[in-house]
């Protein structure tokens, strides 16, 4: 059996880890910039999810920068009373991983 072969599957399963590994620490950087973009943890209410929407309840939707949110890759934002629904798209249902995460800190 030629071991080339080998030692190039090898090479590229290490690439994929890292390159995956490199992902969740950006994900996780932009949980953190979107919680600073809603205004704060103290403002974040109640989190859920409905397919490609993030539903964010907060206690002042005027502490929330929408711009910010939309350069985050967010493809529309909706707020009704206190609440902002925000289009994210797959990352919905990690993103409110994430945040229900740091709230239990």
């Amino acid at each position: 059996m030629d071991y080339k072969y080998i030692i190039i599957g090898v090479v590229l399963l290490i690439i994929l880890f890292a390159i995956l590994k490199s992902m969740r620490k950006d994900a996780h950087l932009e949980v953190n910039k979107l919680v600073d973009y809603l205004g704060g943890m103290d403002n974040i209410v109640d989190t859920k999810v409905n397919l490609s929407r993030f539903i964010v309840t907060l206690r002042d939707t005027s502490k929330a920068n929408k711009e910010e949110i939309q350069k985050l890759g967010a493809k529309g934002i909706v707020e009704i009373d206190n609440q902002l629904k925000i289009i994210l798209g797959n990352n919905s249902k990690q993103l409110k991983r994430y945040i229900d995460e740091i709230k239990k800190k």
